[in-house]
C-alpha cells in the first residue's frame, strides 16, 4: 500500500552525470558528481529533516544494473522543495571539501 505520509529520496536524483531521462530530478547546477548515501543522509539532517529509513544496495528503477540507495523522509512539503533544500546542503558540503 502506498504511503502518503513519507517521501523517498533516491541518490540518482542528485547525480550530475545522469540525464533527466535516467533519473536526475534537479538542474545540473544543483547536483554533484556521484553522491554517496552517507553524504545524502548528512545533507538531509543538515537541512532539518528526520530520516525514518535508509537503504543502500538497492537499484533505482530507471537504472536496474547499478546499485544505488535511498532515504525516506516525512512529507512536510512538496518533494521538489525537499530536494532543493537537500541539494543546497549537499553543494555546500562538497564546496567545503574541495577547499
Amino acid at each position: 500500500m502506498k504511503d502518503y505520509e513519507h517521501v523517498v529520496i533516491w541518490l540518482d536524483y542528485f547525480n550530475k552525470t545522469l540525464p533527466r531521462a535516467k533519473g536526475r530530478r534537479l538542474e545540473k547546477e544543483k547536483c554533484v558528481f556521484d553522491p554517496s548515501l552517507k553524504e545524502l543522509t548528512e545533507a538531509a539532517k543538515a537541512a532539518g529533516f528526520e530520516i525514518t529509513e535508509s537503504e543502500e544496495k538497492v537499484r533505482y528503477p530507471k537504472r536496474p544494473y547499478v546499485r544505488s540507495g535511498y532515504i525516506v523522509l516525512p512529507k512536510d512539503s512538496s518533494k521538489t522543495t525537499i530536494l532543493n533544500k537537500i541539494s543546497q546542503k549537499l553543494l555546500l558540503k562538497r564546496t567545503k571539501q574541495s577547499k
